[in-house]
């Protein structure tokens, strides 16, 4: 598994040819400027893998502009590689062989949708005529559905243990699925908050990992169904199984339970639970950061700490002597290995530095034999690189705050202008190495700090819980003080200090600008969530095992205390104080940055007449998957900063990113925000109708990622003691899905409300504007219980039917209130008649209103509506699901 793990995180960049236009000369003494193509662009080749057979050399490489697979034998040049995949959509972004080296797997989701399915392709199969490649089988064929990978038991290479959602979303059920056939084998239904599994190295399942309601970790013992603690860490502290020993007795753990502060590798018996330990670091400065084991031997050969730069120590003298050999062949360099044969006799080695994107040499250990591969971005001019120097400075509480600083090269190191660069997570931290975009500010003439703020992880237990609600106060004086450090100095221009970031660094940059407006020239700002309420609620079904540490680590939104400091810290709420140049980039599809939260500072901006720049890009979610909105990105953010802080810039881009990046640029004149519904003065809009019985069915289909899924759907209206009684039914590969309501006959206000899908079953009852009932998942019963404001109207089954019930007319507004089962609160809606159209539906063709219908707080979901003028019947709807990556639903009536 561990192998498994690290083939997917290999994953390394080289670039395009250049299209755009470059600045010739230097000025200055900088070097001339890269084409940010050379930084950002599709790679030429990444991600290199040595078959475990040791016959075959894989790679990443563009195949009609996306990352393919390719494959060669070990001898042959790289101009012979095959290609394997056509995916010619999304990238594939990791991949790995089984242990006998008869097949490549790798994951893929559909446009960002974070729903993963297994495939596999045969390296040595040829493709059918005409054909690009051979045939990729999809082993797991899911829809909707997240796969987790566990385990590739070398003892049953055919095998490989996965964890699929499809009972319920936020926990996985473990299965052994048998790659020659696709065939899964359920050996544990997940009612029991499992979140991860270990197997012995003889592939028997030992133990597994539960997160705890209050969010605590266990170690259990698996003994057939049974499962017992053995090991358990809190909210705060981290444990977790790192791979059994040869003899099966022991696992090695990773740990930093009780009086250890920084994390260390010890030894977990399973019978008795008591632990031995077995290292940490000897500096006594970072935390314990990996182990790397002997395939050859299946014995502990390597151990990492992640400090200032990565420091390794060996417990296997052939494979430390094979290092200290490569050493002396690239002295200055870091060397590691990236890929190596079941029997480790060949080694795929990476070379690489903090200048240096990497070199590729296949090691054959027998005879010392290097042979170079291939160099990652080899269009990059190495020359015109900049060295990234180890700093430190003293945050506002005297705080030690370990940072990283590239100065642009060719030029003294005084009086630059800079660029304060945050990580996101915040729960990671950042490295010394090759950074994109430290070398690309540097290039452009910036100083670019990195720092590790209080909360980034790596440094210890108590530097990561003095991050703990701490954002927007302790971690943003961390950031902020970087800057003073290079203004003291001498190094930046305090009047040309810019701030950048995404995630949680967009986060640090907008609460820079909200909380200290006087501290930066620029800021850059990519989909950094403005409204931490907002983000919290965002948490998607497979997150719910770490919802409490994200509450106890920023705050909970669920007690007065949490909910006042998440809104004091929220750069929304003070908006009105930003007064910094600010460009924000974000997807319209981002589940946990509210687009419409972000317009209110663009608003807020504009109408003080300070400088705001927006880009909106329609098919992207949290992040820029696609290269050419990450690129238009890219291009926007360094003119941006070449404007206030005037740095250099490249002018001009390929004509694809050129276009792209008009396409998202938002106007700030045109920004016009909803107005903001007082949920006190929303009731229920009152029928023009009543309801009718009968039944109703549509063909529908679910697209997302160019794939659809077909489902069949049916309405069932119906009088039942004094009340309405409308059932909704969903048919599709996922099972049935059963939605029950009853309404008020002439209101049409929701009384109850009963959902079924599989074992999940959730109960309502709305009364005196309160909702209460049960939700059972993973055999566990939840109580539900959440305060309204008012009644609640066109929701649960039926709903469309309700609203043709309004007397609809072109022109025709109203509001009302739903409920958000997930969250557990109201939702209010914002309906409005855009006009009137001539549908073709399979039942026929009519003239209908369209009616769409938003939520009045900004989120990105819409439904439209077309409303039959004549029947009042819904014929037609399309939804924009946005918590799943903006899939579109589309539902026609048939006869």
């Amino acid at each position: 598994m561990k192998r498994l793990l690290q083939c997917l995180l290999c994953l390394a960049l080289s670039v395009t040819p250049l299209a755009a236009k470059q600045k010739k000369t230097a000025t200055g003494g900088l070097p001339p400027i890269i084409d940010r193509e050379l930084l950002f662009g599709n790679p030429e080749i990444a991600a290199p893998q040595i078959s475990p057979n040791g016959q075959y050399v894989s790679f990443l490489k563009p195949w009609k502009d996306t990352r393919n697979i390719y494959v060669k034998r070990v001898d042959e040049p790289f101009s012979a590689a095959r290609l394997l995949t056509t995916e010619t959509k999304r990238p594939i972004l990791g991949y790995f062989w089984t242990w006998d080296s008869k097949a490549i797997l790798y994951v893929k989701d559909h446009d960002g949708d974070e729903n993963y399915n297994v495939y596999a392709v045969d390296p040595s199969a040829k493709p059918a005529p005409g054909a690009g490649a051979p045939a990729s089988r999809d082993l797991t064929g899911l829809k909707g559905v997240r796969v987790a990978l566990y385990e590739l038991p070398k003892t049953d290479p055919d095998v490989v243990y996965i964890g699929i959602n499809d009972r319920d979303k936020a926990w996985h059920d473990l299965y052994k699925l048998k790659i020659s056939t696709g065939e899964k084998t359920l050996l544990h239904k997940n009612t029991d908050r499992i979140t991860g599994w270990s197997f012995d190295l003889q592939g028997n399942l030992r133990m597994a990992e539960r997160s705890a309601a209050n969010g605590d970790t266990e170690i259990l013992r698996v003994d057939g169904d049974k499962l017992s603690r053995i090991y358990s860490c809190n909210v705060f502290e981290e444990c977790g199984i790192v791979r059994f020993r040869k003899d099966g007795k022991e696992a090695y753990l990773r740990t930093n339970k009780g009086a250890l502060d920084l994390s260390a590798l010890e030894l977990l018996d399973p019978q008795s639970g008591k632990t031995e330990m077995v290292e940490s670091d000897p500096l006594k400065r970072v935390d314990f950061s990996g182990a790397i084991f002997s395939e050859a031997t299946d014995q502990l050969a390597i151990t990492q700490y992640q400090d200032d730069r990565l420091r390794r120590y060996f417990r296997d003298k052939g494979i430390e002597a094979d290092f200290n050999w490569l050493r002396k062949k690239f002295p200055g360099e870091e060397v590691g290995r990236v890929s190596w044969t079941k029997d480790e006799q060949m080694w795929l080695v990476l070379v690489n530095s903090d200048t240096e994107p990497g070199e590729i040499y296949l090691l054959n250990r027998k005879d010392h034999k290097l042979t170079h591969q291939f160099k990652f971005r080899e269009k990059l001019p190495r020359q015109a690189l900049a060295p990234m120097k180890v700093v430190s400075y003293k945050s506002s509480d005297g705080m030690e705050i370990p940072a990283y600083l590239t100065l642009p090269k060719g030029v003294p190191g005084k009086n630059l202008p800079a660029i304060i660069f945050p990580h996101g997570g915040p729960w990671g931290r950042d490295v010394w190495g090759f950074n994109p975009y430290a070398q690309f500010f540097a290039n452009r003439g910036y100083a670019v700090l990195s720092m590790n703020f209080r909360g980034s992880a790596g440094y210890g237990k108590k530097f990561i819980d003095a991050g703990n609600l701490e954002w927007g106060r302790k971690m943003q004086d961390d950031v902020t003080w970087g800057a003073k450090y290079l203004v003291a100095q001498g190094i930046a221009d305090p009047k040309r200090i810019g701030i950048f970031g995404g995630s949680y660094g967009g986060y640090a940059t907008l609460a820079g600008v909200a909380f200290t407006p006087d501290a930066y020239a620029a800021a850059v700002d990519l989909f950094g969530p403005a409204n931490l309420i907002t983000l919290l609620d965002s948490i998607p079904p497979y997150w719910e095992p770490i919802r409490q540490m994200f509450y106890k680590r920023m705050g909970d939104p669920n007690t007065p205390e949490g909910r006042k400091l998440l809104v004091e810290r929220s750069p929304l709420t003070s908006a009105k104080d930003i007064k910094t140049p600010l460009m924000i980039a974000q997807g319209a599809n981002d589940p946990r940055v509210n687009h419409a939260e972000s317009e209110q500072i663009v608003v807020a901006l504009r109408d003080r007449g300070f400088p705001v720049e927006y880009l909106l890009i329609p098919d992207e979610g949290h992040g820029f998957a696609r290269p050419v909105n990450n690129m238009a990105s890219i291009m926007a953010t360094e003119a941006f900063f070449a404007k206030y802080l005037r740095g250099r810039y490249q002018e001009g881009g390929t004509p694809e990113v050129v276009a792209r990046l008009k396409e998202v640029t938002v106007d700030p004149k045109t920004v016009v925000l909803a107005k903001k519904l007082d949920p006190a003065s929303v009731g229920a809009p009152k029928p023009a109708v009543d309801l009718q019985e009968g039944t109703y069915k549509y063909k529908a289909s679910l697209s997302s990622g160019g794939q659809e899924m077909a489902l069949d759907l049916s309405t069932t209206i119906k009088e039942e003691n004094g009340m309405w009684k409308t059932t909704g039914v969903v048919q599709g590969p996922m099972g049935t899905i059963s939605d029950t309501a009853t309404l008020e006959k002439g209101t049409l206000l929701l009384r109850t409300q009963h959902i079924e899908q599989g074992p999940a079953v959730i109960s309502l009852a709305f009364t005196d504007n309160k909702a209460t009932g049960t939700m059972t998942m993973s055999g566990q019963e939840k109580p539900i219980s959440a305060d309204l404001g008012g009644p609640l109207f066109a929701d649960a089954a039926g709903s469309e039917f309700v609203i043709a019930a309004l007397p609809l007319a072109e022109g025709y507004t109203t509001s009302f209130r739903n409920f958000d089962i997930r969250r557990q609160k109201e939702k209010l809606m914002q309906l409005k008649v855009v006009g009137v159209e001539s549908v073709t539906v399979p039942a026929g063709t009519f003239d209908a209103f369209k009616v769409e219908l938003t939520s009045a707080d900004g989120g990105t979901d819409k439904r439209t509506l077309w409303i039959a003028k004549d029947s009042r019947k819904p014929v037609k709807e399309s939804a924009v699901l946005a918590e799943m990556g903006g899939a579109v639903l589309t539902e026609e009536l048939v006869p």
